[in-house]
Protein backbone atom coordinates (compact mmCIF):
# COMPACT_ATOMS: atom_id res chain seq x y z
CA UNK A 1 0.00 0.00 0.00
CA UNK A 2 2.59 2.44 -0.88
CA UNK A 3 1.90 5.61 -1.55
CA UNK A 4 -1.71 5.62 -0.88
CA UNK A 5 -2.63 3.80 -3.78
CA UNK A 6 -4.18 -0.10 -3.85
CA UNK A 7 -2.07 -2.86 -5.09
CA UNK A 8 -4.56 -5.85 -3.71
CA UNK A 9 -4.80 -7.85 -6.90
CA UNK A 10 -5.07 -10.97 -4.76
CA UNK A 11 -8.14 -10.62 -3.54
CA UNK A 12 -11.23 -10.73 -6.20
CA UNK A 13 -12.84 -7.20 -7.13
CA UNK A 14 -16.71 -7.39 -7.16
CA UNK A 15 -18.39 -5.62 -10.04
CA UNK A 16 -21.75 -4.11 -9.95
CA UNK A 17 -23.75 -3.09 -12.51
CA UNK A 18 -27.15 -1.25 -12.01
CA UNK A 19 -29.80 -1.58 -14.45
CA UNK A 20 -33.43 -0.10 -14.61
CA UNK A 21 -34.67 -3.79 -15.64
CA UNK A 22 -32.13 -5.44 -13.08
CA UNK A 23 -28.76 -5.39 -10.80
CA UNK A 24 -25.85 -7.62 -11.53
CA UNK A 25 -23.27 -8.42 -9.47
CA UNK A 26 -20.29 -10.60 -9.72
CA UNK A 27 -16.39 -10.86 -9.16
CA UNK A 28 -14.09 -9.42 -11.41
CA UNK A 29 -12.14 -11.94 -14.32
CA UNK A 30 -15.41 -14.16 -14.55
CA UNK A 31 -17.71 -14.43 -17.67
CA UNK A 32 -21.34 -13.96 -15.83
CA UNK A 33 -22.54 -12.15 -13.00
CA UNK A 34 -22.97 -14.70 -9.71
CA UNK A 35 -26.31 -12.66 -9.21
CA UNK A 36 -29.51 -10.86 -11.28
CA UNK A 37 -31.28 -9.48 -9.09
CA UNK A 38 -34.79 -6.84 -10.16
CA UNK A 39 -34.55 -3.36 -9.85
CA UNK A 40 -37.91 -3.48 -8.67
CA UNK A 41 -38.61 -3.46 -5.33
CA UNK A 42 -41.61 -4.59 -2.75
CA UNK A 43 -42.08 -1.71 -0.33
CA UNK A 44 -44.51 -2.49 2.52
CA UNK A 45 -45.48 -0.66 5.55
CA UNK A 46 -43.96 -2.57 8.69
CA UNK A 47 -45.38 -1.49 12.20
CA UNK A 48 -42.44 -3.68 13.90
CA UNK A 49 -40.01 -1.65 11.28
CA UNK A 50 -37.43 -0.29 13.80
CA UNK A 51 -33.87 -1.97 13.51
CA UNK A 52 -34.86 -5.04 11.61
CA UNK A 53 -32.34 -7.96 11.94
CA UNK A 54 -30.48 -7.86 8.04
CA UNK A 55 -29.41 -11.54 9.37
CA UNK A 56 -32.56 -13.02 8.27
CA UNK A 57 -33.04 -15.48 5.29
CA UNK A 58 -36.35 -14.32 3.84
CA UNK A 59 -35.26 -11.41 1.44
CA UNK A 60 -36.84 -9.08 4.08
CA UNK A 61 -34.00 -6.43 5.16
CA UNK A 62 -33.92 -3.98 6.93
CA UNK A 63 -31.97 -1.71 8.81
CA UNK A 64 -34.58 0.75 9.05
CA UNK A 65 -34.83 4.30 10.69
CA UNK A 66 -37.54 4.57 13.52
CA UNK A 67 -40.40 6.41 12.01
CA UNK A 68 -40.02 5.30 8.27
CA UNK A 69 -41.97 2.31 8.77
CA UNK A 70 -40.54 0.63 5.35
CA UNK A 71 -40.00 -2.91 4.57
CA UNK A 72 -38.15 -3.61 1.36
CA UNK A 73 -38.28 -7.00 -0.14
CA UNK A 74 -35.53 -7.61 -2.45
CA UNK A 75 -34.95 -11.01 -5.26
CA UNK A 76 -37.02 -12.21 -7.98
CA UNK A 77 -38.72 -15.30 -5.44
CA UNK A 78 -39.76 -12.79 -2.45
CA UNK A 79 -41.13 -10.11 -4.76
CA UNK A 80 -43.13 -12.49 -7.19
CA UNK A 81 -44.95 -13.90 -3.87
CA UNK A 82 -48.09 -12.27 -3.77
CA UNK A 83 -48.25 -10.07 -0.34
CA UNK A 84 -51.03 -8.21 1.26
CA UNK A 85 -50.15 -4.03 0.95
CA UNK A 86 -46.85 -4.48 -0.82
CA UNK A 87 -46.16 -1.51 -3.68
CA UNK A 88 -43.20 -1.78 -6.45
CA UNK A 89 -41.14 0.73 -6.69
CA UNK A 90 -37.61 1.17 -8.34
CA UNK A 91 -34.52 2.86 -6.52
CA UNK A 92 -33.43 4.62 -9.72
CA UNK A 93 -34.13 7.54 -11.97
CA UNK A 94 -32.97 8.08 -15.59
CA UNK A 95 -30.45 5.54 -14.69
CA UNK A 96 -29.03 7.05 -11.50
CA UNK A 97 -29.59 6.21 -7.66
CA UNK A 98 -32.57 8.49 -6.49
CA UNK A 99 -33.63 6.51 -3.45
CA UNK A 100 -30.95 5.64 -1.33
CA UNK A 101 -32.46 4.03 1.69
CA UNK A 102 -33.83 1.65 -0.81
CA UNK A 103 -30.78 0.92 -2.51
CA UNK A 104 -28.53 0.63 0.85
CA UNK A 105 -31.32 -2.41 1.86
CA UNK A 106 -30.19 -3.42 -1.90
CA UNK A 107 -26.53 -3.69 -1.83
CA UNK A 108 -26.90 -4.90 1.84
CA UNK A 109 -28.73 -8.36 0.38
CA UNK A 110 -26.35 -8.54 -2.35
CA UNK A 111 -23.33 -8.79 -0.08
CA UNK A 112 -24.88 -10.77 3.06
CA UNK A 113 -27.46 -13.44 0.32
CA UNK A 114 -26.45 -13.46 -3.05
CA UNK A 115 -22.54 -12.96 -3.12
CA UNK A 116 -21.45 -13.86 0.69
CA UNK A 117 -19.17 -11.68 0.84
CA UNK A 118 -17.13 -9.63 3.58
CA UNK A 119 -17.27 -5.62 2.02
CA UNK A 120 -13.68 -5.10 3.83
CA UNK A 121 -12.13 -7.70 2.08
CA UNK A 122 -13.08 -7.01 -1.94
CA UNK A 123 -12.58 -3.83 -3.81
CA UNK A 124 -15.67 -2.51 -5.81
CA UNK A 125 -15.84 -1.59 -9.39
CA UNK A 126 -19.31 -0.04 -10.06
CA UNK A 127 -21.09 1.25 -13.61
CA UNK A 128 -22.66 4.49 -13.56
CA UNK A 129 -24.48 6.21 -16.74
CA UNK A 130 -22.81 8.82 -18.31
CA UNK A 131 -24.42 11.79 -17.14
CA UNK A 132 -24.50 10.81 -13.51
CA UNK A 133 -24.20 14.49 -11.47
CA UNK A 134 -21.29 14.68 -9.58
CA UNK A 135 -23.12 14.96 -6.28
CA UNK A 136 -24.42 11.65 -6.67
CA UNK A 137 -21.08 10.28 -8.39
CA UNK A 138 -19.68 11.50 -4.94
CA UNK A 139 -22.46 10.06 -2.54
CA UNK A 140 -21.91 6.73 -4.25
CA UNK A 141 -18.08 6.57 -3.31
CA UNK A 142 -19.18 8.03 0.46
CA UNK A 143 -21.38 5.21 1.00
CA UNK A 144 -19.13 2.48 0.20
CA UNK A 145 -16.00 3.82 1.84
CA UNK A 146 -18.16 5.29 4.98
CA UNK A 147 -20.23 2.34 5.66
CA UNK A 148 -19.16 -0.68 3.98
CA UNK A 149 -15.66 0.28 4.18
CA UNK A 150 -14.27 -1.37 0.85
CA UNK A 151 -10.64 -1.13 0.53
CA UNK A 152 -10.94 0.59 -3.03
CA UNK A 153 -13.60 1.66 -5.53
CA UNK A 154 -14.13 2.87 -8.85
CA UNK A 155 -17.24 4.09 -10.84
CA UNK A 156 -16.72 3.54 -14.65
CA UNK A 157 -18.98 4.72 -17.38
CA UNK A 158 -21.77 2.17 -18.81
CA UNK A 159 -20.70 3.06 -22.10
CA UNK A 160 -17.15 2.56 -21.82
CA UNK A 161 -17.49 -1.10 -20.39
CA UNK A 162 -19.71 -2.01 -22.86
CA UNK A 163 -16.39 -1.06 -25.66
CA UNK A 164 -14.59 -2.69 -23.60
CA UNK A 165 -16.66 -6.45 -23.50
CA UNK A 166 -16.60 -5.61 -27.25
CA UNK A 167 -12.81 -5.34 -27.16
CA UNK A 168 -12.85 -1.84 -28.36
CA UNK A 169 -11.55 1.45 -26.78
CA UNK A 170 -13.32 3.78 -29.27
CA UNK A 171 -16.43 3.72 -30.79
CA UNK A 172 -20.07 4.59 -30.69
CA UNK A 173 -22.33 3.02 -28.19
CA UNK A 174 -25.80 2.11 -28.79
CA UNK A 175 -27.33 0.56 -25.70
CA UNK A 176 -31.06 -0.33 -25.81
CA UNK A 177 -32.33 -1.08 -22.71
CA UNK A 178 -35.89 -1.16 -20.83
CA UNK A 179 -36.68 2.52 -20.19
CA UNK A 180 -34.66 3.83 -23.64
CA UNK A 181 -31.87 3.87 -26.16
CA UNK A 182 -28.74 5.90 -26.42
CA UNK A 183 -25.96 6.97 -28.31
CA UNK A 184 -22.40 7.51 -26.66
CA UNK A 185 -19.44 8.23 -28.30
CA UNK A 186 -16.82 6.39 -26.56
CA UNK A 187 -12.46 7.44 -27.24
CA UNK A 188 -10.04 5.83 -26.01
CA UNK A 189 -11.89 4.52 -22.90
CA UNK A 190 -13.03 8.36 -22.54
CA UNK A 191 -16.83 9.27 -22.81
CA UNK A 192 -17.36 12.50 -25.46
CA UNK A 193 -20.12 14.08 -23.59
CA UNK A 194 -20.79 16.70 -25.77
CA UNK A 195 -22.10 13.51 -28.60
CA UNK A 196 -24.55 11.48 -26.32
CA UNK A 197 -28.23 11.35 -27.51
CA UNK A 198 -31.09 9.65 -26.05
CA UNK A 199 -34.35 8.31 -26.73
CA UNK A 200 -37.52 7.55 -24.76
CA UNK A 201 -37.85 4.40 -26.63
CA UNK A 202 -36.64 1.12 -24.94
CA UNK A 203 -38.13 -2.36 -23.83
CA UNK A 204 -40.83 -0.67 -21.61
CA UNK A 205 -41.84 1.23 -24.47
CA UNK A 206 -42.08 -2.05 -27.03
CA UNK A 207 -44.35 -3.58 -23.52
CA UNK A 208 -46.11 -0.36 -23.28
CA UNK A 209 -47.17 -1.12 -27.26
CA UNK A 210 -48.02 -4.85 -26.39
CA UNK A 211 -50.36 -3.62 -24.17
CA UNK A 212 -52.05 -1.52 -25.47
CA UNK A 213 -52.27 -4.08 -28.85
CA UNK A 214 -53.97 -6.44 -26.45
CA UNK A 215 -56.57 -3.73 -25.38
CA UNK A 216 -57.78 -2.61 -28.32
CA UNK A 217 -58.11 -6.51 -29.70
CA UNK A 218 -59.78 -7.18 -26.12
CA UNK A 219 -57.02 -9.85 -25.33
CA UNK A 220 -57.25 -10.55 -21.01
CA UNK A 221 -53.66 -10.82 -19.40
CA UNK A 222 -53.77 -13.25 -16.54
CA UNK A 223 -50.55 -13.50 -14.55
CA UNK A 224 -50.27 -16.70 -13.47
CA UNK A 225 -50.05 -15.70 -9.80
CA UNK A 226 -54.40 -15.94 -10.57
CA UNK A 227 -54.27 -19.15 -12.08
CA UNK A 228 -54.75 -22.89 -10.47
CA UNK A 229 -55.71 -24.80 -13.34
CA UNK A 230 -56.63 -24.06 -17.13
CA UNK A 231 -58.55 -26.56 -19.73
CA UNK A 232 -57.48 -26.39 -23.50
CA UNK A 233 -59.11 -24.59 -25.98
CA UNK A 234 -59.41 -24.02 -29.38
CA UNK A 235 -57.91 -21.14 -31.37
CA UNK A 236 -59.52 -17.72 -30.39
CA UNK A 237 -61.92 -19.13 -28.47
CA UNK A 238 -62.09 -17.48 -24.77
CA UNK A 239 -59.63 -19.02 -22.54
CA UNK A 240 -61.33 -21.19 -19.64
CA UNK A 241 -58.99 -21.43 -16.44
CA UNK A 242 -59.76 -21.61 -12.71
CA UNK A 243 -58.79 -18.93 -10.92
CA UNK A 244 -57.03 -19.08 -7.72
CA UNK A 245 -58.53 -18.86 -3.93
CA UNK A 246 -57.19 -17.18 -0.91
CA UNK A 247 -55.10 -14.61 -3.11
CA UNK A 248 -53.91 -11.82 -0.58
CA UNK A 249 -55.51 -8.44 -1.09
CA UNK A 250 -52.62 -7.09 -3.91
CA UNK A 251 -51.73 -3.79 -4.87
CA UNK A 252 -52.87 -1.93 -8.16
CA UNK A 253 -48.19 -1.22 -8.60
CA UNK A 254 -47.72 -5.19 -8.02
CA UNK A 255 -50.56 -6.52 -10.04
CA UNK A 256 -49.09 -4.14 -13.07
CA UNK A 257 -45.77 -5.55 -12.29
CA UNK A 258 -46.85 -9.50 -12.99
CA UNK A 259 -48.79 -8.59 -15.79
CA UNK A 260 -45.57 -6.92 -17.13
CA UNK A 261 -43.98 -9.93 -16.96
CA UNK A 262 -46.13 -11.26 -19.06
CA UNK A 263 -46.22 -8.98 -21.26
CA UNK A 264 -42.58 -8.79 -21.62
CA UNK A 265 -42.59 -12.92 -21.86
CA UNK A 266 -44.58 -11.89 -25.11
CA UNK A 267 -42.65 -9.40 -26.57
CA UNK A 268 -39.30 -11.61 -26.02
CA UNK A 269 -41.11 -14.31 -28.36
CA UNK A 270 -42.86 -13.12 -30.95
CA UNK A 271 -42.14 -9.48 -31.40
CA UNK A 272 -39.56 -9.21 -34.43
CA UNK A 273 -38.07 -6.18 -36.16
CA UNK A 274 -38.48 -5.57 -39.69
CA UNK A 275 -35.51 -6.37 -42.36
CA UNK A 276 -36.66 -2.72 -44.03
CA UNK A 277 -39.13 0.16 -43.11
CA UNK A 278 -42.52 -1.32 -42.00
CA UNK A 279 -44.91 -2.06 -44.83
CA UNK A 280 -48.14 -3.55 -44.15
CA UNK A 281 -48.28 -5.80 -47.83
CA UNK A 282 -44.92 -7.06 -47.06
CA UNK A 283 -45.68 -7.84 -43.08
CA UNK A 284 -48.76 -9.81 -44.28
CA UNK A 285 -46.45 -12.15 -46.92
CA UNK A 286 -44.34 -12.99 -43.51
CA UNK A 287 -45.14 -16.39 -41.46
CA UNK A 288 -47.05 -15.99 -38.45
CA UNK A 289 -46.36 -16.94 -35.36
CA UNK A 290 -48.60 -19.08 -32.41
CA UNK A 291 -48.38 -17.93 -28.49
CA UNK A 292 -50.13 -19.02 -25.52
CA UNK A 293 -50.79 -17.27 -23.15
CA UNK A 294 -50.77 -18.53 -19.13
CA UNK A 295 -54.44 -19.28 -18.97
CA UNK A 296 -54.71 -21.14 -22.01
CA UNK A 297 -55.73 -18.42 -24.85
CA UNK A 298 -53.47 -18.95 -27.62
CA UNK A 299 -53.73 -16.97 -31.01
CA UNK A 300 -51.34 -16.36 -34.30
CA UNK A 301 -49.78 -13.33 -34.95
CA UNK A 302 -48.64 -11.78 -37.68
CA UNK A 303 -48.57 -7.77 -38.98
CA UNK A 304 -48.22 -6.76 -35.42
CA UNK A 305 -45.33 -8.43 -34.74
CA UNK A 306 -43.64 -6.09 -37.09
CA UNK A 307 -45.50 -3.29 -36.69
CA UNK A 308 -45.57 -3.21 -32.19
CA UNK A 309 -41.32 -2.17 -32.68
CA UNK A 310 -41.18 -0.30 -35.76
CA UNK A 311 -41.09 2.72 -33.82
CA UNK A 312 -38.04 2.07 -32.00
CA UNK A 313 -36.32 3.03 -36.09
CA UNK A 314 -38.92 5.11 -37.13
CA UNK A 315 -41.39 6.72 -34.48
CA UNK A 316 -42.48 9.17 -37.00
CA UNK A 317 -46.04 7.06 -37.07
CA UNK A 318 -46.51 7.65 -32.85
CA UNK A 319 -49.26 9.75 -32.09
CA UNK A 320 -48.98 12.57 -30.32
CA UNK A 321 -45.08 12.75 -30.40
CA UNK A 322 -44.48 14.65 -33.44
CA UNK A 323 -41.00 14.89 -34.72
CA UNK A 324 -38.83 15.09 -31.48
CA UNK A 325 -38.63 11.23 -31.23
CA UNK A 326 -35.30 10.21 -32.83
CA UNK A 327 -34.87 6.43 -34.22
CA UNK A 328 -32.18 4.07 -33.66
CA UNK A 329 -30.13 5.19 -37.02
CA UNK A 330 -30.91 8.54 -36.86
CA UNK A 331 -29.71 8.49 -33.18
CA UNK A 332 -26.32 7.15 -34.52
CA UNK A 333 -25.74 9.84 -37.48
CA UNK A 334 -27.10 12.60 -34.98
CA UNK A 335 -24.05 11.65 -32.41
CA UNK A 336 -21.66 11.02 -34.53
CA UNK A 337 -22.14 14.83 -36.06
CA UNK A 338 -21.46 16.24 -32.61
CA UNK A 339 -18.49 14.63 -32.60
CA UNK A 340 -14.85 16.26 -33.75
CA UNK A 341 -14.39 15.43 -38.00
CA UNK A 342 -11.54 13.87 -37.00
CA UNK A 343 -12.65 10.92 -35.09
CA UNK A 344 -15.65 10.01 -37.06
CA UNK A 345 -14.10 7.29 -39.48
CA UNK A 346 -13.14 5.36 -35.98
CA UNK A 347 -16.16 5.95 -34.62
CA UNK A 348 -18.64 4.75 -37.94
CA UNK A 349 -16.22 1.94 -38.12
CA UNK A 350 -16.96 0.54 -34.45
CA UNK A 351 -20.77 0.99 -33.89
CA UNK A 352 -21.03 -1.35 -30.27
CA UNK A 353 -24.70 -2.75 -30.03
CA UNK A 354 -25.83 -3.42 -26.60
CA UNK A 355 -28.47 -3.70 -23.84
CA UNK A 356 -31.18 -6.25 -23.52
CA UNK A 357 -33.85 -4.65 -25.87
CA UNK A 358 -31.23 -5.19 -28.81
CA UNK A 359 -31.83 -8.85 -28.17
CA UNK A 360 -34.96 -8.25 -30.38
CA UNK A 361 -35.20 -10.41 -33.05
CA UNK A 362 -33.45 -8.55 -36.19
CA UNK A 363 -32.86 -5.72 -34.10
CA UNK A 364 -29.33 -5.20 -35.57
CA UNK A 365 -29.83 -6.32 -39.52
CA UNK A 366 -32.26 -3.37 -39.24
CA UNK A 367 -29.87 -1.35 -37.35
CA UNK A 368 -26.96 -1.93 -39.61
CA UNK A 369 -29.81 -1.36 -42.96
CA UNK A 370 -30.83 1.93 -41.89
CA UNK A 371 -27.05 2.98 -40.83
CA UNK A 372 -25.95 2.00 -44.43
CA UNK A 373 -28.05 4.47 -45.86
CA UNK A 374 -27.24 7.44 -43.78
CA UNK A 375 -23.73 6.32 -43.85
CA UNK A 376 -21.46 9.61 -46.21
CA UNK A 377 -19.86 7.28 -49.09
CA UNK A 378 -16.51 7.90 -47.62
CA UNK A 379 -16.76 6.35 -44.48
CA UNK A 380 -16.80 2.21 -43.48
CA UNK A 381 -19.60 1.49 -41.83
CA UNK A 382 -18.95 -1.49 -38.98
CA UNK A 383 -21.89 -2.71 -36.51
CA UNK A 384 -20.41 -4.82 -33.80
CA UNK A 385 -22.59 -7.10 -31.63
CA UNK A 386 -21.64 -10.23 -29.86
CA UNK A 387 -24.05 -13.01 -30.73
CA UNK A 388 -24.77 -14.35 -27.56
CA UNK A 389 -27.78 -12.98 -25.61
CA UNK A 390 -25.22 -12.83 -21.96
CA UNK A 391 -22.88 -10.59 -23.73
CA UNK A 392 -25.81 -7.97 -24.92
CA UNK A 393 -27.56 -8.18 -21.74
CA UNK A 394 -24.87 -7.76 -19.64
CA UNK A 395 -21.94 -6.16 -22.16
CA UNK A 396 -21.42 -3.06 -19.17
CA UNK A 397 -20.91 -5.81 -16.27
CA UNK A 398 -18.48 -8.19 -18.26
CA UNK A 399 -16.47 -4.86 -19.35
CA UNK A 400 -16.31 -4.30 -15.95
CA UNK A 401 -15.38 -7.98 -15.03
CA UNK A 402 -12.52 -7.83 -17.75
CA UNK A 403 -11.33 -3.84 -16.31
CA UNK A 404 -11.19 -5.11 -12.17
CA UNK A 405 -9.27 -8.02 -13.55
CA UNK A 406 -6.67 -6.48 -15.41
CA UNK A 407 -2.70 -6.32 -13.82
CA UNK A 408 -2.74 -3.01 -15.27
CA UNK A 409 -5.46 -1.23 -13.66
CA UNK A 410 -4.92 -2.01 -10.16
CA UNK A 411 -3.37 0.90 -9.90
CA UNK A 412 -6.24 3.42 -11.06
CA UNK A 413 -8.52 2.51 -7.99
CA UNK A 414 -9.36 5.12 -5.14
CA UNK A 415 -7.82 3.65 -1.95
CA UNK A 416 -9.46 3.86 1.32
CA UNK A 417 -6.46 5.70 2.17
CA UNK A 418 -6.70 8.48 -0.38
CA UNK A 419 -10.22 9.07 0.35
CA UNK A 420 -9.41 9.36 4.06
CA UNK A 421 -6.94 11.91 2.73
CA UNK A 422 -8.27 13.70 -0.05
CA UNK A 423 -12.24 13.25 0.09
CA UNK A 424 -14.48 12.73 -1.85
CA UNK A 425 -13.37 14.78 -4.33
CA UNK A 426 -11.22 11.89 -5.67
CA UNK A 427 -13.99 10.64 -8.19
CA UNK A 428 -14.13 13.54 -9.64
CA UNK A 429 -10.34 13.23 -10.46
CA UNK A 430 -9.60 9.34 -10.44
CA UNK A 431 -12.80 8.11 -12.37
CA UNK A 432 -13.11 10.80 -15.29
Amino acid sequence: MSGGLYGGDEVGALVFDVGHHSFRAGYAGEDTPKTEIPSMIGVSDDPSAVNIDNSNGNGMVGDVKPGMRKKYTIDTVNVNAPKAGMEIQTFLKDGAVEDWDMFEDLVEYVYNKSLNAVPEYHPLLMSEPPWNPRNKREKLAEMFFEKYQVPAFFLAKTAVLAAFANGRSTGIVVDSGATHTSAIPVHDGYVLSQGIVKSPLGGDFISNQCSQYFEENSIEVIPPYMIAGKEQVWENEKAKYTKRSNIPEVTKSWHKYMVKQVVQDYQQTIIQVADSPYDEETAQTMPQQAYEFPNGYHQEFGVERFRICEPLFDPSGLRGVGTTMLGAGHLVSTCVGMCDVDLRPSLYGNVIVTGGNSLLQGFTERLNRDLSTKTPPSMRLKLVAATGTGERRFGAWIGGSILGSLGSFQQLWISKQEYEESGKSQIERKCP
